[in-house]
């Protein structure tokens, strides 16, 4: 059966949770490949609702297993409360329908006070970051000063790997940052806390994977976070620390032989915004507020409103160009039915010249939103699950997008819920 990746096309929070809620179905494994806690996947269906940071989103389809790859920030303590939560919930996780590399990174306790000792020093000069420690992890893990979750099966080892890197660690937090150093003892506990209780589900998952392959199952990549947040290819330095693209699916899942045949790219029908950096669209004032609520657009992780404003098609149409989309998910049509008009974001102006390509990160400081309007429909259309019952207003404005980014969207998503959902194909 065919592979297939659901990333972010744009800033993240596109709703790529529940378009894998949605397709796992369809899959029999889903694989977290990269990122960690520091954003949220909000999944509705029939279970509930959920808030998804690091878990894969197909936990919720019992015979579907689910991978936190190599590529993955590793966080015990965050995973073991969210694995808790979502027990408590009604959710089975057991070693058979979730595992974890053992070839993944742990993200440690110094970690987020690094990550926040940081966002201090910069002061008015941050990049905006969740504080979940994302950027010291993959700092460290690429000067390979940190521990693989397979060392937890090895404690001798671990404790002697951890007390070497501790040492190296309190130089930082003590001489830099005038912070308190950690003890073995304090690792010991936390380790005894958190690491003992996901230990159950590391394995090799990379065998998991190419035994799946050889059986012919069908893998499904879930991307955390969009194109405009990738390392290297985002909006530089207002980006995580990892590679959010399909490309990267491979090498973080841990099969970098597998072929992925589809990706799905993931874009909002207006565009939203967490953190600092350029956002040439955004909205202010009592219009942004309005939309901000119309939306509820809060982030999952840490609650904070979200920058918002109209669709960006420069933007969007170079996520789709870095992510090698070959369709494309809208969510969140619904909530543009307020709208007299509809303004879309089709070109920027740059140096007093209209540009329709995305420029380097320095010069988005500059840039200026071409915006043109669309008539809305103003009517509600969460209970619609044909296109061709939509409002022809919102059958406009679906086929506008589409043509403008270059890419098919077969996917139209009118309500949160997992059946609120037009398909196209």
């Amino acid at each position: 059966m065919s592979n297939c990746a659901i990333v972010g096309i744009n800033w993240g929070d596109e709703g790529k949770g529940r378009m894998v809620d949605l397709l796992t179905e369809k899959y029999d494994v889903v694989v977290r490949f990269q990122g960690g806690g520091n954003a949220g996947h909000t999944v509705i269906n029939e279970k509930g609702k959920f808030a998804l940071h690091l878990l894969p989103s197909g936990i919720f389809r019992n015979e579907t297993i689910n991978i936190l790859g190599n590529g993955v920030a590793m966080d015990p303590e965050n995973l073991w409360n969210e694995m808790s939560t979502v027990m408590e919930q009604g959710i089975e996780l057991t070693p058979d329908n979730f595992k974890i590399s053992d070839r993944a990174s742990l993200l440690l306790p110094w970690h987020r006070d690094l990550d926040e000792l940081e966002e201090m020093r910069l002061a008015d000069k941050k990049f905006g970051s969740t504080k979940q420690g994302i950027a010291p992890f993959y700092s460290d893990k690429y000067q390979k000063k940190t521990i693989l979750a397979g060392e937890l099966f090895y404690p001798e080892h671990l404790l002697s790997h951890l007390a070497d890197i501790m040492e190296w660690k309190n130089l930082t937090l003590t001489k830099v940052y005038g912070a308190k150093p950690y003890t073995i003892e304090m690792l010991k506990e936390w380790i005894d806390t958190y690491c003992a209780k996901i230990k159950p589900f590391v394995c090799d998952t990379g065998a998991v994977l190419k035994q799946a392959q050889k059986e012919g199952k069908s893998i499904m990549f879930e991307a955390q976070l969009g194109s405009l947040r990738d390392l290297d290819y985002g909006i530089h330095p207002y980006t995580t620390s990892s590679n959010t693209t399909a490309a990267y699916a491979p090498i973080g899942s841990g099969l970098p032989s597998v072929k992925i045949d589809d990706i799905v790219g993931v874009v909002k029908a207006y565009s939203t915004c967490v953190g600092e950096g350029p956002f040439v669209c955004e909205m202010f004032g009592e219009e942004a507020e309005q939309l901000r609520k119309e939306g509820f657009e809060y982030g999952a992780k840490t609650g904070r409103p979200r920058r918002v404003g109209p669709i960006d098609i420069v933007a969007t149409r170079y996520g789709v160009e870095v992510q090698g989309a070959t369709e494309i998910a809208l969510t969140k049509l619904d909530v543009l039915s307020y709208m007299d008009k509809i303004p879309v974001c089709t070109k920027y102006k740059l140096d007093g010249e209209e540009i329709d390509y995305f420029p380097f990160p320095v010069a988005l400081n500059d840039c200026e939103p071409v915006i043109e309007y669309m008539d809305g429909w103003k009517s509600d259309v969460t209970a619609i699950r044909k296109f061709e019952d939509l409002p022809v207003q919102a059958q406009e404005y679906v086929k506008y997008v589409e043509k403008a980014i270059g890419c098919p969207i077969t996917y139209v998503s009118v309500g949160p819920e997992r059946d609120s959902i037009i398909i196209r194909k």
